[in-house]
């Protein structure tokens, strides 16, 4: 299994977790790849061995699928190159590989907020023609995140969506909309706990809380376009709600500090009456020995302006790149990694959101993890984040910006005029 601890999102540390992750799109032109392009329209049909790259395999998902490949095509043996559990290191590593065109590394699996970037650059192998890639029966939110300029260059491979945490014995119905939870605040009042929280620290999560209010109240970073767009009325009044909710105490002042876990060890230890957070906490709040909320939390869709809100999407795609030698094994080594049984086993083994339309009705992962239903309401509300090929200097654009309003160190107005500003030295004009 995947992590993305450090900037990236969700922590993905033990075996009962559910990855993040995080949420883009996948490439067009080939600049800046070394003669991608040119990498891409050869080896169609090459067959051998291959090298599948993956971040750190905590929850031992990767090792028995390459075992189990490798059983049945003793000439097409892969071979697992596992990266550390740290998703900068993650991206920078498949960076540096790409730049020396390392045929070596056959195929990749990336982060969703990475495809448009690798793709931009001309690294990944275009899933069309000779090499097409069915998505019909996927999610259509998962298959937008591996498109880039209306073209497919990765399969998505496990999705993520947030989730709201209730306390039912406090609160027995879960609100629906953000004013109705803001009005709930009152009772964490009369309990003596805080009311709200997220991740609101100066990381790649901020970005994440923070575009799902500019979205959920119908605002937009960038358009489909990549032009930067932010500084609008509607992007005021999602970011002014976050806001809002610091200045009035709904949020309380600690969170500023909170990323996943520390959110998650809030809620755990009774401190908190609702708390925004991806589906991993799901499993360790219930089975944490620690945990003073095991039989007394509920999860609902994040609440939004008249309805579900708008989650970032988070999840992991896997890609082929333009320098392998061995397309054609590459291509159905991709096709076995996002099967139906492949999925099923990601969401036992691993508690991986699957990215088959069909597996969250499915009777025996539903017994297993109850949350599916509910899990498949934020995956389809869902938005990106930016898709761009500038998303590294994009995101700092937001979480700086961000930081700064919730802290009252800027205006919610000057926080998005600055932000569309930086959005537009970054690239997104």
């Amino acid at each position: 299994m995947r992590n993305t601890f450090s900037k990236y999102a969700a922590p993905l540390a033990t075996a009962s977790v559910l990855a993040l992750a995080l949420s883009a799109c996948g490439g067009g032109s080939s600049s800046g790849g070394g003669g991608g392009g040119d990498a891409g329209s050869q080896n169609l049909d090459g067959r051998g061995p291959i090298t599948y790259v993956q971040g750190k395999d905590n929850s031992n998902v990767v090792r028995p699928l390459v075992d189990k490949w490798n059983a049945a095509h003793p000439n097409e043996q892969v071979t697992f190159k596992e990266q550390s559990d740290q998703a900068d290191q993650q991206h920078d590593d498949l960076v540096q590989h790409f730049q020396a065109q390392d045929a070596n590394y056959d195929v990749v699996d990336v982060d969703v907020i990475w495809t448009a970037e690798f793709a931009a650059k001309g690294w990944l192998q275009p899933l069309k023609d000779k090499l097409s890639f069915d998505t019909s029966a996927m999610l259509p939110a998962t298959v937008k995140t591996a498109t880039y300029n209306g073209t497919l260059y990765a399969a998505p491979q496990t999705s993520d969506g947030g989730l709201l945490y209730y306390r039912k014995d406090l609160v027995p119905n879960p609100p629906k909309t953000w004013d109705e939870m803001m009005s709930m605040c009152s009772i964490a009042k009369q309990n003596n706990i805080s009311c709200y929280a997220g991740q609101f620290a100066q990381y790649e999560g901020l970005t994440v809380n923070a575009a799902e209010a500019i979205n959920t109240w119908g605002g937009k970073i960038v358009d489909d376009s990549g032009k930067a767009v932010v500084n609008s009325p509607e992007s005021k009044a999602g970011l002014g709600k976050l806001v809002d909710a610091f200045k009035s105490g709904n949020i309380a002042q600690q969170a500023i500090t909170y990323q996943e876990e520390q959110s998650r060890q809030a809620f755990e230890n009774g401190q908190l009456l609702f708390l925004r957070n991806w589906p991993y906490v799901y499993n360790l709040a219930k089975t944490d020995g620690s945990s003073k909320v095991k039989d007394t939390f509920g999860i609902a869709p994040l609440p939004g302006k008249s309805g579900p809100g708008a989650s970032s999407l988070g999840g992991h795609n896997v890609a082929m790149s333009v320098y392998s030698k061995h397309k054609a094994t590459a291509l159905d080594f991709m096709k076995f990694m996002t099967s139906a049984e492949t999925e099923k086993f990601y969401a036992t083994q691993g508690s991986l959101a699957p990215v088959l339309s069909n597996l969250y009705s499915d009777a025996d992962l539903t017994a297993k993890l109850p949350y599916l239903p509910t899990l498949l309401t934020s995956i389809q509300n869902a938005v990106p984040r930016p898709v761009t090929p500038f998303y590294p200097a994009v995101t700092k654009a937001v979480e700086d910006n961000a930081y700064a309003a919730l802290k009252g160190d800027k205006s919610v107005d000057q926080a998005l005029s600055d932000m569309q500003s930086a959005l537009q030295a970054a690239g997104a004009k």
